[in-house]
């Protein structure tokens, strides 16, 4: 199965009626520049280090690349690390039967005062890297003696490593059962690295996918894929172990990423146009390969305030040129837009 055809088969659930009243979204990410991977794909999480070095980028094949600039100022994806020992036969840039040996990376995030790099193996749980790369170690791959089953995204505040286990039934490639089932076994939870402690923040969540967490660190937030909401978990204040619903959203949210004003930016996989949405409500609709073909479906970059609110939605309203987006990393006024299964990374300037 190629990756076109996994991307239709994504878009199975149903969606949620819901009006978000906002008219700033712009027909822009068509314009996006396209660096390919060249024999990689599904760039589904996006990285720098502290040195401002990358993007690194996890794909499916199970390693993790970083961009690099060679001989007369080209452009090169070099090999970084691994996160599976069991390399023999992770030769094919897309062989969903291997990725529990071969590993697949999902979210990455770098510790801005270690250097390390903390990873979300879909099959091998938390890891984490230093710097010079090569075989990344297991931090966490089991709780409570039994294994993690769907390891997704990761986010790091000092000490404590937040991460989201999707479903304690369905693995990576059982993506679509776990849409069409209904799955709720999706947790968010922590990993505290001087005690080695791991601990459910939320549980019965319905595909937890992305981590982020408040510049102030007040809160950290999950994306629920397939309840088309972010969820706010309050690690400060009054509220301290409390969550609430931070936004609810049209489409389906990946993974999710603050930038330096401490905003976020949200990938949403599937969406109608943020313009027909402010003026009506679209009620419950099945998501066809048609729907699809004709462009009526497509991935859009938001941007939301520390509380939820919408500043702004960029969109690829053909969805010909950007078929799918799974994260949004911010920097030096570029959006680097990554994709689970595309063979290529897209650059936004701002």
């Amino acid at each position: 199965m190629n990756a076109s055809n996994i991307l239709l088969l994504i878009i199975v659930a149903q969606i949620v009626s819901v009006n978000l009243g906002f008219d700033k979204s712009q027909n822009v990410l068509s314009k996006s520049k396209i660096i390919h991977l060249n024999g990689a794909i599904g760039p589904e999480s996006v990285a720098f280090d502290p040195n401002g070095e990358g993007p690194y980028i996890g794909v499916a094949d199970g390693r993790i690349l970083k961009l690099q600039l060679g001989l007369q100022n080209r452009l090169f994806w070099a090999d970084f690390a691994v996160t599976s020992s069991h390399r023999r036969n992770c030769t094919l840039p897309f062989a969903p039967e291997m990725e529990h040996i071969c590993g697949r990376p999902l979210g990455l995030r770098f510790d801005t005062k270690t250097g390390d790099l903390y990873i979300a193996d879909a099959y091998l749980g938390l890891q984490v890297v230093g710097l010079k790369g090569g075989l990344a170690t297991p931090l966490v791959q089991k709780f409570e003696g039994k294994p993690l089953v769907f390891t997704n995204d990761v986010d790091i505040d000092g000490d404590v490593i937040y991460f989201t286990d999707t479903s304690t039934k369905y693995q990576r490639w059982q993506f679509l059962t776990s849409f069409s089932s209904g799955d709720t076994t999706g947790r968010l939870m922590k990993y505290d690295k001087s005690t080695k402690k791991v601990t459910v923040l939320l549980d019965n969540l319905a595909f937890a996918n992305g981590v982020a967490l408040s510049k102030n660190r007040s809160f950290v937030l999950v994306t629920e894929t397939t309840n088309f909401r972010i969820l706010r978990y309050w690690l400060k204040g009054p509220l301290a172990g409390t969550h609430d619903v931070f936004v609810e959203l049209p489409g389906f949210p990946d993974n999710i990423r603050i930038n330096p004003k401490g905003e976020f930016w949200v990938a949403l996989q599937a969406i109608r146009s943020v313009s027909s949405i402010s003026d009506s409500k679209f009620g419950m609709l099945h998501f066809t390969p048609q729907q699809m073909d004709e462009g009526e479906l497509h991935p859009t970059a938001i941007k939301l305030s520390d509380d939820g609110r919408v500043l702004e939605a960029l969109e690829d309203v053909e969805g010909k040129t950007l078929r799918s987006i799974s994260d949004i990393e911010e920097k030096d006024g570029k959006l680097w837009i990554g994709s689970v299964v595309m063979p290529f990374l897209r650059v936004y300037g701002l």
